[in-house]
C-alpha cells in the first residue's frame, strides 16, 4: 500500500496562504465570528480553491491550533533539568514574552479557544499539556526540593507566567493606552518579570 502523493511546492504554498489568512481572520473574529469567504479573501483565493485543501472552517481552525500549541510549548519542553534553576526559570519567562510579542495573533487565537470552552482541543489539554506541565512541574519541584527556588506550588507557577506574559499580546491595546507612548511594553515588562520571579524564587538565606 503506497501512502500519498507529496505535495507540491503550489501545494503547499497555497495551504501556508489559507493559514495565514485564517489566522488574520480568526484571531481578529474568533471561530464563531470567521467564514470561509473572509478567509478566502484575506489569502487571495476563490471559496471553492479554499475548499479544495480544507473541508471546511473547522479543519483550518483545528490545524492551525494544534500547529501553535506544538510551537507554544517547545520553551516549557526545552527547560532543562540539569540547568541551574533560576536562568533556566528566567529563560523560559523571557521566551513566552518574546512569543507574545512576535505571535500576538497566535496567543489570541489560543486564547479565543480557551474562552469557547475549547471545543477543538480538550483532548489535548487534558493529554500531551497536561503530561508535558507535569513532567516540568516535578522538576520545578526538585529543585524548590533540593533548595535552589524557593518552594511555591509548581504549577501555578507555570500558569502565572503564562498569565503574565501572554497578557501583553492578549491585551496589547490596553497595555499600550494605558502606558502611553514613548513606551516599550516588550522591554518593559522584561525587566519587570525578571525582577518579579527572582525575588519570588531566590532562596532565603
Amino acid at each position: 500500500m503506497t501512502g500519498a502523493r507529496p505535495r507540491s511546492r503550489i501545494q503547499q504554498k497555497n495551504r501556508e496562504t489559507i493559514l495565514d489568512a485564517a489566522l488574520e481572520v480568526f484571531s481578529q473574529f474568533g471561530f464563531r465570528g470567521a467564514t470561509l469567504d473572509q478567509i478566502a479573501e484575506a489569502a487571495g483565493l476563490s471559496k471553492p480553491n479554499v475548499l479544495y485543501y480544507y473541508p471546511s472552517k473547522e479543519a483550518i481552525h483545528t490545524e492551525l491550533l494544534q500547529n501553535l500549541l506544538d510551537v507554544w510549548l517547545q520553551p516549557l519542553r526545552d527547560l532543562d533539568p540539569g540547568g541551574d534553576p533560576m536562568d533556566e526559570l528566567l529563560r523560559y519567562v523571557r521566551r513566552k514574552l518574546d512569543m507574545s510579542r512576535d505571535m500576538p495573533r497566535e496567543s489570541r487565537l489560543f486564547a479565543n479557544e480557551m474562552l469557547q470552552g475549547a471545543p477543538r482541543m480538550g483532548e489535548s489539554l487534558g493529554g500531551a499539556l497536561r503530561a508535558l506541565v507535569n513532567d516540568k512541574a516535578a522538576v520545578l519541584q526538585g529543585w524548590m526540593d533540593s533548595g535552589r527556588l524557593t518552594p511555591v506550588p509548581p504549577v501555578h507557577l507555570v500558569f502565572s507566567i503564562w498569565a503574565l506574559t501572554q497578557h501583553y499580546a492578549d491585551f496589547e491595546i490596553q497595555v499600550r493606552a494605558v502606558l502611553g507612548p514613548g513606551h516599550d511594553p516588550f522591554a518593559e515588562a522584561e525587566v519587570f518579570l525578571d525582577t518579579l520571579f527572582r525575588r519570588l524564587l531566590s532562596p532565603q538565606t
